[in-house]
């Protein structure tokens, strides 16, 4: 059924569950290392892998992260709390259950706030807990999905992998705006959790992944429908595409007499569709049961106020103070922000640059080139010092934009700081006015039908000379200096 169609005869319900990764250094309880990308297995001991005799030991680093994240969503931190295995079989669980938390969350009833075309809209978050992560299973051959695998493998390393589960209440009323509310709430969450440094939240790494789930119900009904879950959508715009996929895909199934499955589903990234995963278990199925090798959790108040004082400025307030002492319309806002240009630009103010030029650099030559690259702006070879001080040479009239162009061009080829760069290529300004002066004057000989043009009061007619002057010079000229100097000596006022 046509998107339009379905949202005039059922209204969606939402519900997000999102899964983030922690930074920390070693697994949650274990010491073995949690590098993105190592070889297969290489990143595994007795206790991740389950193996007989192992004992667990709470990751106190992790417990801060997720105290944090807690505390930004305005979540109540519990006195008390414990540890609870999940029990089920898959091939990459190797100890066949998962140590997570049941009845029994760290973080609990909280809020954010996202803005869509103009709208606030308020996500209650039910639950903020603390887990571990899966091992991977890799199937090979075929679509990369189990479904047609020629076999599978299984890597350990990220088995254990300190894992946050942030859990809304469901999300009702947002009407044709719920796939826009959707992706809204994943991208101010992974905004705020890149703020407090506690995670990478890098989707396309699996940092963070987001389980969607929709139903939907007759316009006008007070009970909900049957809800499916689509598991391990991992970018932003799939996140919108999913709850699309879903509201037509269920709208079509409720109108032709049928019922809807509660289940997980697969979302295609080439389709933007959703298939069929297996039926959705309940709380039973998981047969959870207390932790009987790790002692309940109980933080101390003052931990937790001594926490909260780290916390940093919201993204929110943050991007609305910028905009107001950047002077930017929403916009330019809205690049900077997709560009992940925020960092990068306001530490180069606190370097010294204005905040014009250092917008400049970083949304234009530095995205630019982070595109050819295929990095992230902030992974570039380049830090905000180093910029202010290229804008700083810039505002000196050491360096004009072309010759700054240069000098970013040799710092990120490795050629050292931009005063090394400028010593070693020459790329100084030329302000010498004996030097330029000499040049003005061989340019003028060398172009007397352009220069008697000037002279005879066709004065636009002077950019025909400074284009040799500043070829002379390398680039390396004061445009305006060479401009004055050339009406100067044919006479011009």
């Amino acid at each position: 059924m046509a998107y339009d169609e379905a949202l005039a005869r059922y209204e969606p319900v939402l519900g997000i569950e999102t899964h983030i990764e922690l930074g920390t250094e070693t697994k949650m309880f274990c010491g073995c290392r949690t590098a993105f990308g190592a070889e297969p297995n290489t990143q595994v001991c007795p206790v991740c892998l389950g193996l007989p005799g192992a004992l667990p030991v709470t990751n106190r680093a992790a417990i801060e992260g997720i105290i944090k994240i807690g505390l930004a969503l305005d979540c109540e931190i519990v006195e008390w709390c414990r540890f609870a295995r999940k029990n089920y079989f898959y091939p990459d669980m190797p100890k066949n259950f998962q140590i997570s938390q049941y009845d029994e969350p760290l973080c609990v009833d909280g809020r954010l706030d996202v803005e869509v075309e103009g709208e606030t809209y308020r996500i209650e978050i039910e639950r903020v807990h603390m887990e571990e992560d899966t091992g991977k299973s890799l199937h090979m051959g075929g679509t990369g999905r189990i479904h047609g695998a020629d076999h599978s493998l299984v890597d350990y390393n990220r088995a254990g992998i300190p894992l946050v589960e942030i859990v809304t209440k469901p999300i009702p009323a947002t009407g044709d705006k719920a796939p826009l509310v959707a992706r809204a709430y994943a991208t101010e969450l992974r905004e705020l959790v890149r703020s407090l440094g506690v995670s990478d939240v890098r989707m396309e790494q699996g940092s963070m992944r987001c389980d969607v789930n929709v139903s939907l119900m007759p316009r006008g009904a007070t009970e909900w429908g049957t809800r499916t879950e689509t598991k391990n959508v991992n970018s932003l715009r799939s996140v919108e595409r999913a709850v699309r996929s879903e509201i037509e895909r269920q709208a079509g199934v409720l109108e032709s007499g049928a019922r809807v499955i509660q289940e997980t589903r697969h979302f295609h990234e080439e389709t933007g569709a959703t298939t069929s995963g297996r039926s959705k278990e309940e709380a039973q199925d998981y047969r959870y049961f207390p932790e009987p090798d790790l002692v309940p959790m109980a933080p101390a108040r003052e931990w937790v106020e001594e926490l909260r004082a780290t916390l940093p400025e919201p993204p929110a307030a943050r991007r609305a103070r910028v905009q107001k002492e950047w002077g930017l319309s929403d916009l330019e806002l809205r690049d900077v922000v997709n560009a992940g240009a925020l960092d990068p630009i306001e530490e180069t103010i606190k370097a010294g640059a204005d905040a014009a030029a250092a917008r400049k650099w970083w949304m234009n030559d530095l995205s630019r080139r982070a595109g050819e690259l295929g990095v992230e702006l902030p992974d570039l070879p380049i830090t905000p010092a180093q910029v202010a001080r290229i804008q700083e040479m810039v505002a000196a009239g050491e360096l004009n934009d072309k010759l700054a162009r240069q000098v970013f061009a040799g710092v990120l080829d490795g050629e050292g700081t931009p005063d090394e760069v400028v010593a070693a290529r020459g790329l100084k300004v030329v302000s010498d006015d004996g030097e330029l002066t000499a040049i003005v004057d061989q340019v003028i000989a060398d172009n007397p039908d352009v220069a008697d043009k000037v002279r005879g009061g066709k004065v636009n007619a002077v950019g025909a000379l400074i284009g040799p002057v500043m070829k002379a010079t390398r680039g390396q000229a004061d445009a305006g200096r060479a401009r004055q100097l050339i009406l100067e000596r044919l006479g011009v006022s």
